[in-house]
């Protein structure tokens, strides 16, 4: 009758019949090989993709670790050790970036870009900071690129000999770092320079600011061209850049004008009050 249960049509099968019914239904063997490949094939690219993940943490960490051991090189009394010390660290994030490499051998770089873009942003970083300090110019992408190309040892490749051709194994590896990539490293590096003009002035040298003035006002220049053109991650790392060349501006007009005023052990705190006050002003934390 109304506002009673409606009977469902295979209710009126005895239970036990329906359950054999549901056992004796059994899908192609065809089906389920496709579906059983599918399943390894996606839990292969998982532990991959985690593999590249962790990778990419590790290169983070010791590129942040050789960006700490440069901002040494203002106050060391030889900076030739500091340099040379960076490059044994840019070195040994290399090998990291040697696994990644081999990790993609045969394999998409862009189905697992996500996984490695902050290791290699943050090593773009890195190894721009330290080629600044050196030649006092950008370094391109074509040079990083350069510097990514790995070769197989001589002992790894007479044990990696095999009778047969195909399980060779390559013996070269590359891996090159996109243009979007290069950009966000780049763009980070800025706050480093930012922070090397500050230690600058604190240890008495008043050229520095000037020389990281006009560069980093170039570099701004260049993102101001790509503009809105661009990648949103690009765009939305102008407003950082912009920052830090106010305050490496500031800091070229405090010394300019009330340089004489200020005495140089005092310097660099002026700088880090002023600084702080337009963070406050412009509502970063």
């Amino acid at each position: 009758g109304s506002g009673g249960f409606r009977k469902r049509k295979h209710d009126n099968f005895p239970h036990g019949q329906r359950r054999e019914e549901k056992e004796n239904v059994n899908p192609p063997s065809g089906l389920m090989k496709s579906f059983k490949s599918f399943q390894l094939e996606l839990d292969t690219r998982h532990d991959k993709y985690e593999r590249l993940v962790k990778l990419s943490r590790d290169i983070t960490i010791e590129s942040k670790r050789t960006i700490f051991l440069l901002h040494r090189f203002t106050s060391a009394p030889n900076g030739e050790e500091i340099l040379s010390e960076s490059e044994v660290k840019l070195d040994a994030v290399r090998q990291k970036i040697k696994q990644v490499a081999q990790e993609l051998i045969g394999e998409d770089m862009y189905q697992f870009h996500r996984a490695i873009s902050p290791g290699l942003q943050e090593y773009v970083e890195a190894v721009s900071f330290q080629y600044f300090i050196k030649t006092r110019s950008l370094i391109s992408v074509e040079e990083i690129n350069k510097q990514l190309i790995f070769t197989a040892e001589d002992r790894e490749e007479t044990t990696n000999m095999t009778s047969n051709s195909q399980d060779k194994q390559p013996h070269r590896w590359s891996l090159k770092v996109t243009p979007v990539d290069y950009l966000l490293g780049v763009a980070d590096l800025t706050g480093e320079l930012m922070r090397l003009c500050i230690s600058s002035v604190g240890n008495g040298d008043i050229d520095t600011p000037f020389e990281l003035s006009q560069f980093l006002r170039q570099i701004y220049d260049g993102f101001t061209f790509i503009g809105n053109t661009g990648p949103y991650e690009v765009s939305k790392k102008l407003y950082t850049l912009k920052q830090s060349l106010a305050k490496v501006e500031n800091a070229c007009y405090t010394l300019k004008v009330r340089g004489s005023e200020i005495p140089k052990h005092m310097l660099a705190d002026v700088f880090s009050t002023k600084t702080e006050l337009i963070d406050q002003e412009e509502g970063l934390p």
